[in-house]
Order: structure tokens, then sequence, then C-alpha cells
């Protein structure tokens, strides 16, 4: 049995920016592939977070966050996910911002041209988060993302749960961080914009290869055709 790390990654974080919001995987598949990730749902109706081998949905539709335990037959569009190791276990002692983090992240990463799991668990002073509003098919992801619904918390545990790509998969996924934040108690999450860590603990994981599933029976994703440097263009707008 091999020991390395593989990253399945089910469509393009491209598609999705094209309005290829369908379904087209379900949440068991998806988690039979790794027990940590991040994604969307059908329709991009919120930010999905694994952790531990449970999905969950976090969706701000009303004046609060929610968060909602996925049951396993509800559909994906996109969904990125692997069996977390941590090569690397460090102890956070200090205040960060999250570019302190993330500087200090990269500090320890085994290599700039591979991807990186990354989960940091923590209590933090402030979280502040956003997620996807629900969306008709079709309608440009760069629009939809401009009326996110977001959300601030202060004095919060919980856990970042993401990943770090190369410059070279951008388009495929986000160059750079790509992190989504579940308080412990499992009532606030999303796609994070911010924050300040007051102390925790990061686990870094290398990557060792990248499974690319595309929805191949899906006849939208086959005639669709894509402006590639548009749609790079609304990642690095949007992400």
């Amino acid at each position: 049995m091999s020991n390395k790390t593989i990253l399945y990654q089910h469509n393009t974080l491209a598609a999705l920016m094209a309005g290829l919001y369908q379904g087209t995987m379900t949440i068991n598949e998806l988690l039979s592939h790794g027990d940590f990730g991040i994604g969307t749902l059908d329709s991009i109706d919120g930010e999905l977070i694994v952790l531990d081998n449970k999905a969950y949905q976090c969706i701000g539709t009303g004046k609060e966050a929610e968060v909602i335990e996925l049951k396993g037959d509800e559909t994906i569009p996109y969904g990125a996910v692997l069996n977390h190791h941590a090569d690397q276990k460090v102890a956070i002692e200090q205040s960060m911002t999250d570019i302190d983090l993330m500087r200090f992240l990269e500090s320890h990463f085994s290599s700039a041209n591979l991807f990186q799991s990354i989960k940091v668990s923590g209590q933090f002073e402030k979280m502040h988060i956003r997620m996807i509003p629900k969306s008709p098919l079709g309608k440009g992801f760069a629009e939809v993302a401009s009326c996110q619904p977001e959300f601030t918390k202060e004095s919060v545990s919980g856990t970042l749960v993401g990943f770090w790509a190369p410059e070279l998969f951008h388009g495929v996924t986000v160059a750079g961080y790509h992190l989504h934040f579940l308080s412990d108690d499992h009532t606030f999450g999303g796609h994070v914009m911010d924050f300040v860590l007051t102390k925790g603990q990061a686990e870094i994981g290398q990557v060792d290869a990248l499974e690319q599933d595309f929805p191949s029976d899906n006849d939208i994703f086959k005639a669709t055709s894509f402006d590639v440097e548009a749609l790079k263009e609304d990642i690095n707008n949007v992400e």
C-alpha cells in the first residue's frame, strides 16, 4: 500500500467560476476519497467543510451563520479532500493575524512546489468569514460573490481547514491559501476572510500527488467553452 498523500479534487475551481454549479458527486462518494477538505454544495449553496470524516454545510441566509451536518446524499459541484497526515506539528504560543500565520506556515513548508494541507486548531480572538449564497446555474460566480453574507465572531475556538497550492496550479484551484473555518461547537463556520489567532497548534501535511476528477457524465460540463484568462481573473478577484 502506498504511503503517499493524495489530494483528490472533483471538478476545477475554474469550472465553478464559469457558473457550473450543478451537483455532480455525492458527499458520501467524496468522503470515500478523504476525511479532510473543502468545497461547496449543489447550486453553490454555502461552504463545505470536511473534518474528521464528517461533512458540514455553512450557510448565512439570515442574521446568523448556520452550520448543518450533512447526511451524505447531498451533491457537490466542486470539492477537494485527502486523508490528512501531519508531517509537521507546530505550537503557536503568541497572537497572530491571518497574514502573520500564513507567513509562519510557509516558513515550515517542505517545498514551494507542492500542495500542503493546513489544519490549525486553537482559540481565535476574532474570526471573519463569508458564505457563497445559493445561485441558479450559469450566473457568474464573480457576480454572485459580490453580495456574499459576512459574519464576524469574537473569542471563538475552532479549526482552520484547507490547502495551500503552488502558483503552477492556479485555475485548477486557488494558488496560495484556500481556508475554511469550523467552530468547535459546530455553530459557526465558512470561508475565511481574516482572523486573529490567540494560540493553537498548526499541522502541515505534504501532498504527494493530485488526483483530478472531472464530471465526465455531465453534458453541460462537456459542452461548455471556457474563457480561461477571464476565469483566472475572477478567481483572483473573489478568493
